[in-house]
């Protein structure tokens, strides 16, 4: 994850920061598109190395308690969000998507086995994706139109994967961070969503939330950033995305980050830092997120762009191979 670049921790970032607060207390603001990446506490990339999927059902779940707990803080607080499934866990409990369905939220895809895309060919990613979208929707009752990526895993190398989501009807994809990070992002990618033409046809992307500061974009869409950096950091990058540059925030969250008392895997040091550190908090810090609205599914802002869409972001920009 990257780090807050060091003059956002001086007092003139931070009453910077306060005003954009204010703005966002007192002015109407284009909605925040809340969403859910819903996996288990053993399922994230960063324990691949020492939880092997074939394993996952020797692991005490802990998924569902969380999910209930998520679809009760968005009861209390009015909203409507986009949760993510993990296609396993479709499959292994069919009753926590009906769920969510239920509870008037959308669902969408997050691979069937949480595998990097830039790690598979396209058949492997197109298989592993029509999988979990069919689990999905058996489940759940309902047409599946959205996708997101495992760790955000579509980049420049692995930019095929919109040709197959199209070919496969997603009506849209939120993948891309358009940052600079070690293990995901695209950086040239624009920060505000755009349609994707590939050769199997257009479709949305909705990036996750960043906002400018130095040259360059930072995340904060919530997840690990919103645990391990400062909350006044979150609020003032949403305020000036939706108030500034006018553009509806795309935040995220995984159930295991409000469960303090998950079992503790063995890990490095590194590993165990960016998973653990502040989960206790997350409850409140992710109530707070919950107050500001307006929000919405992924579907919603698609409906919305559909009536002014955005500039297309062409096959010259990003490199789509036709998948035979």
């Amino acid at each position: 994850m990257s780090s807050v670049p060091r003059t956002l921790r001086g007092g003139t970032a931070l009453a910077r920061m306060d005003l954009a607060e204010a703005e966002l207390d007192k002015a109407p603001s284009p909605p925040i598109v809340f969403t859910v990446d819903v996996e288990d506490y053993f399922q994230v990339a960063a324990f691949r190395s020492i939880v092997r999927p074939e394993d996952w059902v020797y692991y005490p779940s802990r998924v569902e308690d969380n999910v209930s707990r998520l679809l009760d803080l968005c009861d209390e607080h009015g909203v409507r969000g986009t949760w993510f499934v993990l296609g396993w866990e479709a499959a292994q409990r069919p009753h926590m998507v009906r769920r969510i369905v239920e509870r008037g939220h959308e669902v969408g895809c997050h691979s069937y086995w949480h595998r990097p895309v830039f790690e598979l060919t396209p058949r492997a990613f197109r298989d592993d994706t029509l999988l979990a979208k069919d689990t999905i929707e058996q489940a759940g009752g309902t047409e599946v139109t959205g996708y997101r990526a495992p760790s955000f895993s579509i980049r420049h190398d692995s930019s095929w994967a919109f040709a197959v989501l199209a070919d496969l009807g997603f009506r849209y994809d939120s993948s891309v961070f358009p940052v600079l990070h070690p293990q995901y992002g695209i950086p040239d990618a624009p920060p505000h969503p755009y349609l994707v033409q590939t050769k199997s046809g257009p479709f949305w992307e909705l990036p996750p939330a960043t906002a400018p500061a130095f040259g360059r974009r930072w995340p904060v869409a919530g997840g690990a950033y919103l645990r391990q950096l400062p909350a006044v950091f979150c609020r003032w990058g949403v305020a000036h995305l939706r108030d500034r540059e006018g553009h509806a925030a795309v935040l995220y969250v995984h159930p295991w980050e409000i469960d303090p008392d998950q079992p503790r895997l063995r890990a490095g040091w590194v590993t165990r830092l960016r998973h653990y550190r502040n989960l206790r908090g997350m409850t409140s810090r992710l109530t707070s997120i919950l107050r500001w609205g307006p929000f919405e599914t992924a579907s919603d802002r698609i409906r919305v762009l559909h009536r002014a869409p955005e500039p297309a972001w062409s096959e010259s920009a990003v490199p789509v191979r036709t998948i035979a």
